[in-house]
């Protein structure tokens, strides 16, 4: 006979969203055990922002945040701000600083944040299984039974922390969503978001200006963020890219805007002021060289500003603004920053992020149809939505 231990909540997942909610709940009373298969917890949080964690970012908004029910995610993140968690930051004596765009990060290392959650969790007294498997999972008469290489736990609650498939080396894995659909939970396409583009050969000129970066305005439909571009070997990266990869659709055509800064008819103007200089190196004193040469080779025009008819001119400032390039491919999971996609906000409560059909059950951070920008939203919807899953967790066991 297996023997089972019972807690008042079962987390699986040890990355940020499942920490924060084992030591949201944990501190408010609730016997709680944090389950990872992984030995470590908080490994997707080691490798963010080069090592220094953009833990959050002052700007955050709802319109920030891609899903199929825009609104989801207002209440959470109303609940749980940057200032707050910038406040437990500070608390535990965290230097921190702002980079552009809002984003925080660490003055040291993103292991001060895993440590602070761990010592957060500690507080709490909740309990750890890392390393541990999960196998069997059932569900009966309002408890959770969950099998740990062979011991039996039970809880009334049970919460889906494990996020998404992207960074698979870290241990990622569509597990939350088998889970989901298990209870009735409806699952949006998870897809590779926050992640490089791949060109075909039709453009490899681009793809041999590997390393070469520049600030652009990329658009896909409505979208368009304004940040740095970086060509690599397999095709576009940078944080504009990133950033328009959530968004993009298979088969589809990205706009590039080379020349972001620039006014209009600047080309025009600049012929005037110096009718003697080539077209290349003027366009080369806003572009990288290598750049420069590769888009007028496209182009096909060359020449002294003054040779150049006004309307040729105003033809190349056009297409500098406004370059297509059409990706075949991302560069998938393997090196996504997050997912976008995964179990869909219709059935959860955006109050308590609790299944509505499946009392008990809670869905939380990235495993969840919310994905936010580059820039560390996505580690505050994962506080937030570990906030608000925490707090419901008091309060329903308190009642239970």
């Amino acid at each position: 006979m297996v023997r089972t231990s019972s807690h008042d909540a079962i987390v699986i997942g040890a990355g940020a969203a499942g920490m924060m909610v084992a030591a949201q709940a944990g501190q408010r009373g609730k016997s709680v055990l944090l389950v990872d298969h992984n030995a470590q917890a908080g490994r997707k949080i080691l490798i963010s922002g080069g090592g220094r964690c953009n833990f959050t970012n002052i700007h955050t908004a709802p319109d920030r945040f891609l899903s199929d029910n825009p609104h989801f995610a207002k209440s959470a993140l109303s609940r749980y701000t940057p200032r707050d968690f910038l406040d437990l930051v500070e608390a535990h004596g965290i230097a921190w600083h702002e980079k552009t765009l809002g984003q925080l990060f660490c003055d040291g290392s993103a292991v001060q944040v895993v440590d602070l959650l761990m010592e957060e969790c500690r507080k709490g007294s909740v309990d750890f299984a890392l390393g541990t498997s999960v196998g069997e999972l059932d569900h009966a008469d309002g408890e959770f039974r969950v099998m740990l290489d062979g011991r039996a736990v039970s809880a009334p609650a049970l919460v889906l922390a494990t996020g998404g498939p992207s960074i698979p080396k870290l241990g990622a894995t569509s597990f939350a969503y088998d889970v989901a659909r298990r209870f009735g939970l409806s699952i949006v396409q998870p897809r590779p978001a926050l992640v490089p583009f791949t060109l075909g050969a039709d453009e490899a000129l681009f793809r041999e200006l590997s390393g070469v970066s520049t600030e652009v305005e990329v658009r896909w439909s409505r979208a368009k963020f304004r940040e740095a571009a970086l060509f690599t070997h397999r095709g576009l990266s940078g944080p504009a890219m990133l950033q328009i990869s959530s968004y993009w659709q298979h088969r589809t055509p990205i706009v590039v805007d080379f020349l972001p800064r620039e006014p209009r008819d600047w080309l025009v103007t600049a012929k005037h002021d110096a009718s003697r200089q080539s077209l290349r190196r003027v366009v080369a004193e806003r572009l990288p060289e290598r750049l420069a040469d590769a888009l007028l080779e496209r182009i096909g025009l060359t020449g002294e500003l003054g040779a150049l008819a006004d309307k040729d001119l105003r033809r190349v400032e056009e297409t500098l603004r406004g370059w297509a390039f059409t990706p075949n491919g991302t560069e998938g999971f393997a090196k996504a920053e997050v997912t976008a996609g995964g179990i869909a906000t219709a059935g959860l409560s955006s109050q308590t992020m609790e299944a509505r059909a499946t009392p008990g059950l809670y869905a939380i951070g990235e495993a969840v149809d919310v994905t936010g920008w580059l820039g560390g939203y996505n580690f505050q919807w994962a506080w937030a939505s570990g906030y608000a899953a925490g707090l419901a967790l008091a309060k329903r066991a308190a009642t239970s």
